[in-house]
């Protein structure tokens, strides 16, 4: 009898995500207290900082005029949600290189289920040392990954070493690993349920291994049962992923800036010839081409992106004569150096298009 393989899963967590984004784009704000969040004159929330704030006892959810009492110099910065989304996008876009498993909780935060995927020997490992590194180069900002045979665990080790850190719990290690954990690392144990445990004499899952599923249930009801699971390692759920690819795109962050509208046309062969690589095989999975888009990120993280729809035969689709003059008119509009240079296609899904035919019918 043939074993399920073994599963992997990665959680990516951007570290003070919006403050990030902030600091990239202002280098004025770095190694200063700032908040994201509305105006303490206002009755405003943090909604995030960065980590010189987080040194004064400031956190996400506080209220802005208590956090200007802990840090008087602490600087309060309105929310870009714009700039949140796109650089979310460009993460999302660099996960999708490696799995379409992804169940995405937030903007900064996503699982990643990577037990199939061949890329990097299929080590979840180095999969998320890869994406860790891409999303500093491409993105320019930071991000911790925890990775493990289930949800839970991967969760719990994103946050091990934070900031832009990375901790594996290996299968062999998820016992050992677990019963030195402290409750309040469960994921649902809130200060009241802490409390709760702490009267009970349980501060690790070692300790909340000595009680019963049933004892559990008497005292937390239905969440009993699943701390019974946790305090063993045990999680079931699988990565949640409802969404069909949209597109598909090849990127590359160059060591040195491309200096001259020559030398980012030089490199649009290859990039090509990776896209062509990556389509392979995802047209029989239900999908056509509509259109061919560009992306150039300049010197100064500025970025631009232009796309036109697809005409003509199957050979026609990756031709280089396409791709140029609208990598030429994308650098057109910086026209200075380029860090990172992108091509892709954007996808109809044949199958989505069908079930709504069906629908119709009726």
């Amino acid at each position: 009898m043939s074993h399920p393989p073994q599963r992997k899963i990665i959680h990516v967590d951007c570290d003070c995500f919006y403050a990030a984004i902030e600091m990239r784009d202002d280098p004025d704000l770095r190694g200063i207290p700032i908040a994201v969040g509305g105006s303490p004159d206002r009755r405003g929330v943090v909604a995030t900082c960065n980590y010189e704030a987080r040194r004064y006892g400031i956190h996400s959810a506080m209220a802005a005029a208590t956090a200007r009492k802990l840090c008087p110099s602490l600087r309060f910065i309105r929310p870009r949600m714009e700039a949140y989304r796109d650089a979310s996008r460009e993460i999302q876009a660099i996960f999708a290189d490696y799995t379409d498993l992804i169940e995405p909780l937030s903007l900064d935060e996503a699982y990643l289920d990577v037990s199939e995927c061949s890329q990097l020997k299929g080590s979840a490992t180095l999969i998320a040392e890869q994406i860790r590194q891409r999303v500093r180069e491409q993105v320019g900002i930071t991000v911790s990954a925890g990775v493990a045979p289930n949800k839970f665990l991967a969760k719990v080790a994103s946050d091990w070493n934070k900031p832009d850190g990375l901790f594996v719990v290996l299968p062999e290690q998820v016992d050992e690993f677990v019963q030195q954990l402290p409750v309040k690392r469960l994921h649902g144990v809130g200060q009241v349920t802490a409390k709760k445990l702490k009267r009970l004499g349980i501060e690790t899952c070692g300790e909340l291994r000595v009680f019963s599923q049933l004892n559990l249930v008497g005292y937390f009801g239905s969440f009993g049962e699943r701390l019974y699971q946790l305090a063993r390692g045990v999680d079931e759920r699988h990565v949640q992923s409802s969404r069909r690819r949209k597109s598909l795109s090849v990127e590359h962050t160059f060591d040195e800036d491309l200096p001259s509208l020559e030398s980012v046309l030089g490199k649009l062969p290859e990039l090509l010839a990776e896209l062509e690589r990556r389509l392979e095989g995802k047209l029989g999975e239900g999908y056509a081409l509509s259109k061919r888009f560009v992306k150039v990120k300049f010197s100064d993280f500025t970025q631009t992106t232009l796309e036109t729809l697809i005409s003509g035969g199957r050979e026609q689709w990756l031709q280089e004569h396409h791709y140029a003059p609208l990598m030429s008119q994308a650098w057109q509009r910086g026209a200075r150096p380029v860090r990172l240079l992108g091509v892709g296609v954007r996808l109809r899904d044949l199958q989505q298009e069908h079930a709504l035919e069906q629908m119709s019918l009726f």
